[in-house]
């Protein structure tokens, strides 16, 4: 586990930027957090640094939406499947080239891979300070870890 404190908007984003050159398919980061820690700000920072040009937004009403980059984006919040056993294809979604960030993750977790990077967002203060704690799960997410930390 890892922990890295965001002072500001502009900390969230370069960390982020870094995060996205380190990515390659088949990716998937789970993020969890209270509504409003961050997680679709964090989102857009990654896609802008995967070469997204399109609006980045939450999905929260259609689940998935899929982005064009330096390599396929697949941004997932399933947060409204917290009562749903449906299965819309998770294969494809996270076994195919994409890199994949879930929002509210937990709720779909034994559709997850087993491999992958958790990361949690928290708020600690008034503005935009947060706390991100990066679980790893896996070789290759440790090894990503230890890269963004540097």
């Amino acid at each position: 586990m890892y922990e890295i404190i965001m002072n500001s908007l502009d900390d969230t984003e370069s960390f982020a930027l870094k995060l996205a050159n380190l990515l390659e398919a088949r990716d998937t980061i789970t993020l969890e957090g209270d509504l409003g820690a961050g997680k679709t700000t964090f989102t857009k920072a990654l896609a802008k640094g995967l070469g997204v040009k399109r609006t980045v937004n939450s999905p929260t009403f259609t689940i998935v939406k899929q982005y064009e980059g330096r390599l396929p984006f697949n941004h997932l919040d399933v947060y409204r499947l917290a009562e749903s056993d449906e299965d819309l294809g998770w294969d494809e979604l996270f076994y195919g080239d994409a890199i994949s960030v879930v929002e509210w993750a937990h709720l779909i977790e034994q559709d997850l891979p087993q491999e992958r990077l958790g990361i949690e967002i928290y708020r600690i203060g008034e503005n935009h300070q947060r706390r991100f704690v990066l679980i790893p799960r896996g070789k290759r997410y440790e090894a990503l870890c230890e890269e963004l930390i540097k």
